[in-house]
């Protein structure tokens, strides 16, 4: 009989009631809880972010288009730029600005670490051609210059292989694949500063991406105006992080010349004479 208790039956209903009824208070108050986180309003990872210029693909409030060519360069060079997966995330890289410059095709950017002929088909292909070479400094690379004065003009299209990167990371992408090395190996000879005064070079004639394939590019097309025309929107970007309290970043050569290099100085020897090596380096290598 429903009714009916048992004795001591009725404290047991009490408390049983009791949990139920708080049970059923805590249960309304999750809903109400998450009813609550449900009606704020939501902004996703892309609405979040900056409106972002398509073309420079810097944000829009600091977008570099009015320092970009009108229309992408007429040229016959072809860059494949190898880049280190670390490059994509830095803001201020400076690949989209060199593509924003060419034509589409013209410049085409792979991006890892480690390449095989079989996960890259293309990469390979470009550097089986002999029309190829890839720019890197060291004992076995050809001034471009030289290369360049022995073709006749437009007789050759080249492809040109850059590696975006730091120095380290370069050496070590170009040092690990072999495909890397079966290009004609390049450098460039021009004494030339970098104008990329935002971020720590290792020696005073190391470039930047944008800055070697400039330069490449205007011994390649024989057309000095190429240069100009690329570190335009280059100089702009230094240019305006200066305005906003970004500082100029002296070389490590420039650092150790002056006394001003303030990181501890390497136990190691092999690290002491790599040191050494940037003081006395004046290749220009892409970085």
């Amino acid at each position: 009989m429903e009714n009916e208790h048992s004795p001591g039956s009725s404290a047991a209903s009490d408390e049983s009631e009791s949990e139920t009824f708080d049970d059923s208070t805590t249960e309304n108050g999750l809903v109400d809880a998450f009813g609550e986180l449900a009606a704020l309003p939501f902004e996703d990872e892309e609405r979040g972010r900056r409106p972002t210029c398509l073309r420079c693909c810097r944000p829009e409030k600091v977008c570099l288009c009015p320092f970009l060519p009108s229309q992408p360069l007429d040229v016959n060079t072809s860059l494949y730029i190898v880049q280190h997966p670390a490059e994509e995330s830095r803001v201020l890289r400076t690949v989209p600005l060199l593509a924003a410059c060419l034509p589409q095709g013209k410049c085409n950017v792979i991006v890892g670490r480690r390449f095989s002929e079989g996960k890259h088909p293309e990469l390979a292909s470009v550097c089986r051609d002999s029309r190829t070479l890839i720019l890197f400094p060291g004992p076995k690379s050809q001034n471009l210059e030289d290369i360049v004065k022995q073709e006749e003009a437009d007789t050759v299209n080249h492809n040109v292989i850059i590696i975006d990167g730091t120095w380290r990371q370069a050496k070590k992408m170009f040092l690990h694949n072999s495909l890397l090395h079966l290009p004609q190996q390049v450098q460039l000879n021009r004494t030339l500063t970098s104008q990329y005064v935002i971020r720590t070079q290792p020696s005073n004639m190391c470039l930047s991406t944008l800055e070697s394939a400039a330069v490449a590019l205007s011994i390649m097309e024989r057309n000095d105006d190429i240069l100009e025309v690329l570190l335009r929107p280059l100089t702009a970007l230094c240019s305006f992080q200066l305005q906003h309290g970004a500082q100029v970043h002296h070389s490590k050569e420039h650092l150790l010349k002056n006394g001003m290099y303030d990181k501890p100085l390497p136990k190691n020897k092999r690290k002491i004479k790599r040191l050494e090596k940037f003081v006395t380096d004046y290749n220009i290598c892409p970085r």
